[in-house]
């Protein structure tokens, strides 16, 4: 059997509700394996249905425990969940240090549960890499409820609130003190907070400091070692989620770590760049910065700048050209949208790992800029360039 029958196979269990498929899917996207790969983008479709709660704060603040009785009402409301804890890394193994399967035995004997432990494997913000992967699997999987645990790492702990649906921060007494040197931080991405231990002394402080520096945040106080406060809490975190319309939503797949994105230029199919030259430097006013033929992509270019960003106007050189055959099926016109990215070679990995169909390999364009083309199946239906920055 061929690799990519075993990972439709695999992927046919995924869907059915085999664990032993999940748990191995698991694994193969976790460890960024080709084969990961291409069963996330089987399954990438499927995905969309989950609510995704983030769940962060400092450690010791008991998340969790609180993950943990989350999950338990989540069970008892008929819902399935699958539950991510993100831990520090063995400085030897790189494996996860905690372990939360061991943390949350209860839960091993029901179906409906399924936790996956993951290693930040020394990646900042909180998460790991593949964390939004896996969310996307278990989503796909038919994963009603999905709580992702980060690590705990304090202030720059912000990443989860670019993945989940909503983020629950999770605050204990005697944290008050701290509130304004995380504000820049955690404070900033709530959706809702937790104080956890809300029977300790300290717990009306910390609440009062937290309104101080979060007014419209809504609170909730909770006991999760006994479980007090713990089901209206999840019901708020239903409600938020509802009132948002976020009923179906595709979890973020990759996170876009490549920095600031700005509009490079939009390509024009045209037939003739001199007929077409006096409607933009005549009538418009523009200037021609730049023509040159790519004997690559055979065709003629022309650069007209426009701010910040330029208009490319592009002519086939001969049959072979890919504007030749767009103009033949859809007549002249907006061709494409081009993008500089600071960091493609990260950009174009991070896409293909959330299911992106990337048409070529990075390679030099007019300008000697380095690009590669994404296909509209994944845009929205525009062909979007990306273009190193």
């Amino acid at each position: 059997m061929s690799v990519s029958e075993s990972v439709s196979e695999l992927g046919n269990r995924v869907l059915a509700g085999d664990l032993r498929a999940l748990a191995r899917a698991a694994t193969l996207i976790e460890n960024q394996t080709p084969a990961g790969r291409e069963l996330l983008t089987a399954l990438l479709p499927h995905a969309g249905k989950a609510m995704t709660v983030g769940v962060t704060g400092p450690p010791g603040a008991g998340k969790s425990t609180l993950v943990n009785q989350l999950a338990k009402i989540a069970r008892q409301s008929g819902k399935s969940v699958a539950i991510i804890a993100v831990d520090p890394s063995s400085p030897h193994t790189q494996g996860a240090i905690l372990g939360d399967r061991i943390r949350m035995q209860e839960h091993f004997q029901d179906p409906g549960i399924f936790i996956r432990s993951m290693a930040s494997r020394s990646a900042l913000g909180g998460l790991a890499r593949a964390t939004g992967d896996l969310a996307v699997l278990f989503d796909a999987a038919g994963r009603e409820v999905i709580l992702i645990e980060t690590v705990g790492a304090g202030q720059n702990e912000i990443d989860i609130a670019q993945l989940a649906d909503l983020t629950l921060v999770v605050l204990a007494p005697g944290f008050g003190d701290d509130i304004q040197a995380i504000k820049a931080g955690m404070m900033e991405i709530a959706d809702l907070f937790a104080i956890n231990k809300a029977d300790l002394p300290g717990a009306g402080p910390l609440e009062q400091a937290i309104r101080s520096a979060q007014v419209e945040t809504p609170i909730r106080r909770v006991v999760a070692t006994e479980g007090r406060g713990c089901a209206e809490l999840f019901e708020m975190i239903c409600e938020i989620f509802a009132a948002r319309g976020r009923k179906f939503r595709r979890p973020a797949a990759v996170r876009c770590d490549a920095g600031t994105v700005e509009l490079d230029h939009l390509g024009i199919a045209v037939r003739n760049i001199d007929e077409q030259l006096p409607f933009y430097e005549g009538l418009l006013g523009m200037r021609t910065d730049s023509r040159e033929t790519v004997a690559s992509e055979h065709v003629r270019v022309a650069m007209l700048p426009a701010g910040s960003s330029r208009m490319e106007l592009l002519e086939a050189t001969d049959g072979e050209s890919p504007i030749a055959r767009f103009i033949e099926k859809r007549g002249p016109g907006l061709h494409h949208i081009a993008l500089r990215v600071e960091d493609l070679a990260g950009t174009v990995e991070r896409l293909k790992r959330g299911g992106v169909r990337v048409l070529n390999d990075p390679r030099t364009g007019a300008d000697g800029h380095q690009y590669v083309f994404l296909h509209p199946a994944s845009t929205g239906g525009v062909l979007l360039e990306l273009i190193q920055k």
